[in-house]
């Protein structure tokens, strides 16, 4: 009953924020939907703070687990729809660039902002140990799907620049999460006499390598049963199976549940859609995960407003916050130019490809789940601070002019031949 009354009050939050910001921010939804979500939180703190309580509403939304959530509830079904209807031939000429970016780039990142991190909070005299540091770094790197999906959809950039951006972000993710739970089971010393080098990269070979297995496994299957019916109650029912008890079975074969529901995503949404499913069969589906999206889009984007009744907040983590951006922007432009220059004139993108990637790689509710699921203590406090200050200044400030810098320098620079 008490999840019911959680989800109860977030639905009508979400519904409340959404109209309010439709009819008078009219910003981009999910970002109107963060603005309104933290002033709301931020005013029942200092409403509080003034003796007005609010207890029982407070505490139902204290009662949210966030990263529970979001990594083990809603990350499948948003990584499936958004893999959805990205076109499998523009990723496959993408490629390269796209699997350097996922891996490359997000280990550089993550020893960036790690090495960075340890030094910069060490002289701001709240230091990190360097294995929370790095754990940091892997949290922060890696680009959010949900947030670029919902923010850059209706950019008119490039076809092969959106083309990396989306695949980027759908591949670092998974990545990233697998990065950062190797990282957390040597901080806590889950993996025992597996912290070793060798151990280290036969746990991300099977974490990766078996979620993408397992990913294909689910889409043929899948597809299978899309072909043999044409019926799109059903087909809709397979879909949602797919990526409900697909993602659960993931967590227990303890593989890569979100590079899975990616991988199946591509496969039914690029020959399920085109030869397992009539035309009739096709608009019921999208229309369907389309919604689910966009619900789950509002939900989680208030889920971050209102986590700011959880932070821990004080002035040296939030100052170690904002100086953090700054190292995590230029983490993501070294994390990305190393790729690109080693494909220098083959990957087709503009010439300011490293600042576009930069600038529209946007940190979202992933980064937020991922340092909620710390064990408590101190360094997850700090953690948890920082985090939410980069996120909260990635979709607020990079959200609001991507689109203006992309266009600029796109416009500034042709594309190389």
């Amino acid at each position: 009953m008490e999840a019911f009354n959680v989800v109860a009050a977030l639905m009508a939050l979400a519904a409340v924020f959404a109209w309010l910001n439709h009819r008078y921010l009219k910003l981009p939804t999910t970002i109107g939907l963060l603005v309104i979500s933290m002033v709301f939180s931020l005013a029942l703190v200092m409403l509080g703070a003034a003796g007005v309580r609010f207890q029982g509403l407070r505490d139902l939304l204290l009662t949210l687990d966030f990263d529970e959530a979001l990594l083990h509830g809603m990350l499948g079904a948003l990584l499936f729809a958004g893999a959805l209807h990205v076109n499998l031939d523009d990723l496959a000429e993408q490629g390269w660039v796209i699997l350097l970016l996922a891996t490359v780039g997000v280990v550089t990142s993550t020893a960036l902002v790690g090495l960075g991190s340890w030094w910069l909070l060490g002289a701001l005299g709240v230091g990190l140990p360097l294995i929370f540091c790095l754990l940091l770094g892997a949290l922060i790197s890696p680009t959010d799907p949900i947030a670029v999906g919902s923010i850059l959809r209706d950019l008119g950039a490039p076809p092969r620049l959106m083309t990396t951006i989306t695949g980027e972000s759908l591949f670092n993710d998974g990545v990233g999460v697998v990065l950062f739970l190797v990282l957390l089971g040597i901080a806590t010393g889950g993996h025992g006499s597996e912290a070793t080098v060798t151990g280290v990269l036969q746990l991300l070979v099977v974490e990766v390598g078996g979620g993408v297995v397992w990913g294909a496994a689910l889409g043929i299957v899948a597809y299978g049963m899309l072909k043999s019916v044409d019926n799109y109650q059903v087909e809709i029912m397979v879909t949602l199976a797919l990526v409900t008890a697909g993602y659960a079975m993931a967590g227990q074969l303890h593989i890569s549940g979100p590079l899975a529901m990616v991988v199946a995503g591509l496969l039914i949404g690029n020959h399920g859609r085109r030869l397992a499913m009539s035309e009739r069969t096709r608009e019921r589906l999208d229309g369907f995960w389309e919604l689910v999206d966009e619900l789950l889009n509002a939900l989680l984007f208030v889920m971050i407003g209102v986590e700011v009744l959880v932070l821990a907040f004080s002035v040296p983590a939030v100052v170690a916050g904002i100086m953090m951006i700054p190292l995590t922007l230029l983490a993501r432009w070294i994390a990305v130019s190393i790729p690109l220059s080693a494909l220098r004139g083959r990957h087709g993108l503009p010439r300011r490809a490293a600042e576009i990637l930069t600038w529209s790689g946007l940190r979202g509710g992933i980064s937020v789940a991922l340092a909620l699921s710390l064990p408590a203590g101190p360094e997850r406090d700090l953690t948890l601070t920082i985090t939410y200050v980069v996120v909260a200044f990635s979709i607020v400030v990079q959200g609001l002019s991507v689109e203006t810098v992309v266009r600029r320098l796109v416009e500034e620079e042709p594309a190389e031949a």
